[in-house]
């Protein structure tokens, strides 16, 4: 007999600083995110449909380092990543180095159900995407040429040498955002999943990949314990496994929150001393949901059956 559940969704827009000036936005796409997946299977998509619809939005809406917002790499290029994983199944599909495919959740969800791979990345990603017919917009849009420049303003500012770019992350927040995207939810048939999509850090290297698509460090789901999607500095997720971190802390026995609360402690132990922000949302497989951050803000939103409407915040539970 299935287990029948009532849906529950959880949606970030990133761990960073959010400022007055852009946070309204920020909040209003996120509210609209989490409506749209709760929607999707409340009228009877699933959460691999749920959080690939809401991730999606987030894509498009420009107000996120994702999708048509993402941040520039430093040879002034775009290299999109992205992944989902479906909690019944663990199956999962993850793409990364993509220059203009409009939806590159989508495109991690092709790799998950019609390939026999799970991370694909570059030419044969984006190949992929043309096979089956996947949007594409302009590689570069003015707004992340803007963006771009003042982030390199910044990097460049110094007295004759180029700064380590953590500390000058540190030193402008206000510039270098992270603001990855993602969605954990859990549907009526009492299934989970997860998807992350980002544009990677500001000015990274050509080449280089984060934890977004990384299966188990910024995106993990598993019906025996529940999903997490990561918001933050990739390689320390990385090095941590950190979805999978919260996934298993849920599985032994810990609610979402102090699952997402002690995995940002973890960071703090074990990776001391270095440019180590994170945020983390979850949800497990009995529909209760966690948000946690190291940064000034979490930009996140929440919806269940008992809510007329998603909840948007921009905090959760600051850990220090």
């Amino acid at each position: 007999m299935r287990k029948t559940c009532k849906p529950v969704i959880v949606v970030h827009g990133g761990a960073g600083t959010w400022d007055s000036a852009r946070s309204q936005a920020a909040l209003k796409s996120v509210k609209e995110a989490a409506e749209t997946g709760f929607n999707t299977m409340h009228t009877g998509g699933t959460a691999v449909d749920a959080v690939v619809e809401a991730v999606a939005l987030m894509e498009d809406s420009g107000n996120f380092n994702a999708g048509c917002g993402s941040a520039l790499n430093v040879e002034k290029r775009v290299e999109m990543e992205a992944s989902v994983m479906d909690g019944a199944t663990l199956q999962a599909g993850a793409v990364g180095l993509l220059s203009d495919v409009r939806n590159p959740v989508r495109l991690a969800r092709v790799v998950m159900e019609k390939t026999d791979h799970v991370f694909v990345v570059g030419k044969g990603a984006e190949e992929l995407a043309q096979i089956f017919g996947l949007e594409r917009r302009e590689a570069v849009t003015a707004a992340q040429l803007e963006r771009y420049e003042a982030q390199l303003k910044s990097l460049l500012a110094g007295s004759g040498y180029l700064p380590r770019l953590a500390d000058l992350v540190k030193a402008h927040p206000e510039v270098f955002q992270l603001e990855t995207v993602g969605a954990v939810a859990l549907d009526n048939s009492g299934n989970v999943a997860a998807a992350t999509s980002t544009g990677g850090f500001p000015l990274k290297l050509a080449g280089r990949i984060g934890d977004s698509p990384s299966i188990g460090c910024g995106t993990y789901a598993d019906n025996r314990s529940g999903a997490c999607s990561a918001s933050g500095v990739g390689e320390v997720a990385i090095r941590l496994v950190l979805a999978k971190t919260v996934c298993d802390y849920i599985g032994q026995g810990e609610s979402p929150q102090k699952a997402v609360e002690a995995a940002v402690a973890l960071i703090k132990e074990r990776i001391p001393n270095v440019y180590n922000v994170m945020g983390l949302i979850a949800v497990d497989v009995n529909g209760r949901i966690g948000a946690a951050h190291s940064t000034a803000n979490l930009c996140w939103a929440y919806m269940t059956a008992a809510l007329e409407e998603p909840v948007a915040l921009l905090k959760a539970k600051f850990v220090e």
